[in-house]
């Protein structure tokens, strides 16, 4: 996001004179979290409250539009709110097709899919292999009811029988997970269905380790069938499914490894990083760690940080930053110049 707004704001042809600023929080994938922050967006970013402020001033502090969240629980939160003052928002990752109900969220888009489409397509997948016979598991979270949800209906219009349809959520007593395990060891259905975010399919699978079932041929959603951590479990060999495809995002990886210790300190988030990939300590000897040199190259470090030839989630991110930017854009200049003084509602974006 901060590379988006950076090359928006050098950009001449996209609001041009008007630079682009913006505020990032995390919610620690928390609903109450996301909530809170959603409420101080719609409220105006000061932490206090100014009872000299007139309602109009105070209404005026309120973003003009914001990207998130990535995930579907918070994100249905978040639009709930959000929906009330017209403020839109733009998820780059949040599936739900349940988001999709603009009675219930009003103001919400996104640059990722509705996992109606997806389930339908796993529907086809699994009819055209000529699998009839299967097994189905999900996240007992919004993402997973909903996408199995879809799914079940989709295959039942395909002719395909479901021995059991089981849920999970990594947060639930060990002994839920045991049965789940238990279901797909005694089962008769040697291909299932995954509709799970990546904890809950890790503490399947590490489960299921323990006394591993027959070979069984794994269907995985978006979630988790990309990502690398799965490639650790033997049983998975084979998975197949549906994902966002790798894209390309020029100047992308020289924006990144233009990164130094004066910068890092600047974010605790950066100053971990710095600290974990170099083994130092930014801010003095602790914890037995040497002090950094100031010398360390980021260029010569081979993590997820620097790599970045899996660029997923991360462009719909680019996307739904480029989408508000044309927005307003459209709401406030023409074809040559832009008005810096006019006054618009998030609605209009």
């Amino acid at each position: 996001m901060e590379f988006t707004i950076q090359e928006v704001n050098n950009r001449t042809d996209l609001l041009p004179g008007i630079t682009l600023g913006y505020q990032i929080h995390d919610s620690c994938a928390a609903v109450s979290m996301a909530v809170k922050v959603a409420f101080q967006f719609a409220n105006g970013m000061e932490p206090f409250y100014n009872d000299t402020d007139s309602c109009s001033k105070s209404a005026a502090a309120a973003v003009p539009a914001l990207v998130g969240e990535s995930t579907s629980t918070p994100s249905m939160s978040m639009a709930r709110q959000l929906g009330l003052f017209g403020i839109p928002q733009v998820s780059p990752h949040a599936t739900c097709a349940c988001l999709s109900d603009k009675r219930q969220y009003p103001a919400f888009l996104r640059t990722v899919p509705s996992d109606h489409h997806q389930a339908a397509a796993l529907a086809k997948m699994v009819k055209y292999f000529g699998w009839t016979w299967i097994g189905a598991v999900r996240s007992d979270s919004d993402y997973g009811n909903y996408g199995m949800a879809s799914f079940l209906k989709a295959a039942q219009e395909e002719g395909i029988c479901v021995e059991y349809s089981e849920s999970y959520y990594r947060t639930q007593p060990r002994s839920k997970l045991e049965r789940v395990a238990n279901v797909i060891r005694r089962s008769t259905a040697r291909v299932i269905v995954a509709f799970l975010a990546p904890g809950d399919m890790k503490f399947l699978l590490e489960e299921l380790a323990k006394q591993p079932p027959p070979p069984l041929q794994w269907i995985g959603s978006d979630a988790w069938i990309i990502d690398p951590e799965f490639l650790r479990f033997n049983m998975c060999a084979g998975a197949i499914g549906f994902g966002v495809p790798r894209s390309v995002i020029p100047g992308f990886r020289e924006f990144l490894l233009d990164l130094s210790p004066a910068q890092a300190l600047k974010s605790p988030l950066l100053t971990e990083f710095w600290e974990s990939s170099f083994s130092c300590s930014l801010t003095g000897s602790s914890g037995g760690a040497r002090e950094c040199y100031g010398s360390e190259d980021i260029r010569a470090l081979q993590n997820p940080y620097t790599d970045t030839s899996q660029l997923r989630a991360t462009n719909l991110v680019y996307k739904a930053t480029y989408a508000i930017a044309h927005a307003i854009h459209g709401v406030i200049c023409n074809d040559t110049q832009c008005d810096k003084s006019a006054k618009f509602t998030p609605w209009q974006v």
